[in-house]
Order: C-alpha cells, then structure tokens, then sequence
C-alpha cells in the first residue's frame, strides 16, 4: 500500500511541474475549448504611437478632414490682378528750383509706372469678374492671370467707388466659373475660406470663421454691410474670393483691420447679394442708380432728445439741406427729426442713408418729421445720387 502511495504521490509531482512548464513556454496550449473554436471578439485600438495614414481618421472609413473639397471648387475662378497707372506728370518737374534739389532722379522716379496687385473672381462664363475698386481704380492697364497660367487683358466694365465694387471683363475661353452662395443662410460661427493672391506669393487659401455680419460705421465705404471674418486676409487679397465650406462665393474681400499692415484676424468681405446688384446694374446700365434726397445728419442723442424737450427718442437730427435738393424742395428743414421714409423707420444716419439709396431715382415717397411738437408728413420725390466728388473732379 505504501508502495502505490508513493507511485501516485510521483506521478501526480511529475505532472504538476510538467503543467507548470507548459503554461510558463506554451500557455496557447492549455486555451479553452470555446476558443479553440472561433476567435474572441475584441475592440480594435489605433495605438497612440502609430500614425494615421494619410487621408484618413482614426474611424475607419470616415472622409478626409478638412475642406479641400471647397477650395478645389472654388479657386481656378479666382484670378490674380495686376494694375498699372499712367505716371504722375510733376508739376515742378520743370521748375529750375526742383531740378536743383532732385534733377534727373527725380524725373526719373516721376517716369515709373506705379502697379498695384489684386485678386478677382470670375463670376460668369462670359467673362465677368467681380473685385474692388480700389484695385483697378485709376489704371490704365489691367492684366488678369488664371490658376491654371492662362493671362489675359481686362476692361473696366464700370465701378462704384461707394461699395468698392468694380466689374472687369476678359476674352477668353472655357472659364471657370464660381458658384454663388447664398448670403441669408450665413451665421456667425460658420467655417469660411478667404482665397486670393497675398502679397504677390501666388494663389493662398486661408480659413476661418464668420465673426460678425452686417459690421457698418467703420468708414470704409460710403454702403457698408460687410461680413467680418478671422480668415486672414492679407495685402492683395482685396477683390479676392470668401467661399462657405461648399465652395460658394458669399463675399468679396475688402479690407483688413491692421496696424502693421498684415493680416490680425479682423478682415471685412462685401456680401455677394450686394456686390452682384451693384454688377447687374453696372452691367445693364453702366452706373448704379440710388436715391438721394440731399440732407445732412446727426445722431439724435438722448441728451440733445432731453435738452430739446423732444417726445421721440429714434430718428435722425437734420443738421443741414442742401439747396434746390429734393428735401428742400418737400419742406425739410434744418433742426428737424427725420423718423421715417416711406414705411421704413429710421433710428440712424446709416439706416437714413441705406434707406433712400434703396429708392429708385424719381420715385415718389413720404417722409415723416418732427418739427419741435408737431409731427408733419411730407412728400417728396427722391433723385439720382450724385457720384462722389473725387469723381467729379
């Protein structure tokens, strides 16, 4: 009996250090039964050393990130400008005194062409071009490169300093052409791309975001309703595209905010609603048509509305009326409060400014006054807007 004892106590050792031995060099040979048959699900995990291929995320399958979809549709409409401008002629270039202090150096420098650069975009197959005017404003030539290398010389179909909107047209053929967006649906927060020709580089895409709509009094132009947007926006940008995330044109860059002169994240786009009015009017009629009555103004204070003794707080102080104006003309008098045109209520100069821009030349309207107590409603038929007086000259 103890014979078989120690037999048994041996065998059971030998087994145990043999199934120590297995399970420390090959513990795959003692798996259970339920994975020997089939494989255990388990989660895939990217591991953090291991980079994303190109193209992709870290969900498999999901498109590329980015918004290279919108710049690829947008950019071969975007073309570069380039402005040249007669040269100055010195009026002292012959003066015996000016020749003595700058001589031929200076008749020299008078004799080089100045040339500004810009950016544009093709907005029809037939040639035309959106941009700025302070791009082409005063050049005498204007030549257009496409993305794809293609040149071409540009004529100045009209502008309109007061938006800062000028209209080119080129010959060539199988253009592209930009979708326009629709301005309406645009929010702040929104993703835009501002795309142009930056300081000459070449063709640039930036983005960003819609930082505020409808951004007025900033004294750029005489009709403001711009999009401010962080996209930078640099030096030759000017005239250049502002595409939603889809690609659509939804505004025309202007201007930047800067005291170095590059871009800080504050840059202004005219909406495309109001840059392709001013083209279809530019178009048809080769000038924009806007009303004009012919009245100075101030902002009604509450101080000056309490000093005054007034019963309305909103509307616009008539500081002064131009003579034979039509305002003039209806009764409108210097120290008169201007409440509302037509049915359209006026709280400012620039909503008194957009309000009779928007009438058309010879339409008759009614303007509602404050004249100390007495509210009067005159009538009055609005006339053409004159062109600025730098035009004029």
């Amino acid at each position: 009996m103890r014979r078989l004892w120690l037999i048994f106590a041996q065998a059971t050792t030998v087994i145990l250090a043999l199934l120590f031995v297995i399970s420390t060099l090959k513990p795959q040979w003692l798996q259970s039964s339920s994975e020997k048959h089939g494989p255990v699900a388990r989660i895939p995990i990217l591991a953090a050393a291991e980079p994303l291929p190109a193209g992709s995320s870290a969900v498999t399958g999901s498109p590329r990130a980015g918004y290279s979809l919108a710049a690829k549709r947008a950019a071969p409409a975007v073309v570069s400008i380039t402005a040249s401008k007669a040269p100055a002629r010195n009026a002292g270039g012959q003066d015996p005194w000016y020749k003595f202090h700058f001589g031929k150096r200076g008749r020299q420098e008078d004799a080089n062409p100045q040339t500004g650069l810009g950016s544009g975009v093709i907005v029809s197959p037939d040639g035309y071009l959106l941009t700025n005017n302070h791009v082409v404003e005063g050049a005498s030539d204007i030549e257009v490169m496409l993305s794809d290398g293609r040149q071409a010389r540009a004529t100045v179909v009209g502008t309109d300093p007061e938006s800062d909107v000028a209209v080119l047209k080129i010959d060539l053929d199988r253009l592209p052409v930009i979708r326009l967006g629709n301005v309406d649906t645009l929010a702040v927060g929104d993703v835009v791309l501002a795309i142009g020709n930056p300081f000459n580089v070449g063709q640039t895409v930036t983005s960003g975001i819609v930082s505020a709509m409808g951004r007025s009094q900033l004294g750029i132009n005489t009709f403001e309703n711009f999009i401010q947007t962080d996209a930078a926006i640099n030096p030759g940008n000017s005239g250049g595209a502002l595409v939603d995330a889809e690609g659509n044109l939804v505004g025309i860059n202007t201007a930047i905010y800067s005291r170095s002169g590059g871009s800080l994240g504050i840059g202004f786009a005219i909406p495309i609603s109001s840059a392709r009015q001013v083209m279809e009017a530019l178009v048809q009629n080769g000038q924009v048509a806007r009303g004009w009555i012919g009245v100075q103004t101030r902002e009604l204070t509450p101080e000056f509305a309490e000093a005054f003794k007034l019963p309305v707080s909103e509307g616009v102080l008539i500081s002064g009326v131009l003579a034979n104006a039509p305002a003039a003309k209806a009764g409108v008098k210097p120290g008169d409060v201007l409440t509302q045109v037509g049915a359209t209520a006026i709280q400012s100069p620039a909503q008194l400014l957009s309000a009779v821009a928007a009438l058309k030349p010879d339409t008759a309207t009614t303007v509602a006054i404050l004249r100390g107590a007495q509210k009067l409603e005159l009538p009055i038929t609005v006339a053409q807007r004159p062109k600025p007086q730098a035009e004029r000259n």
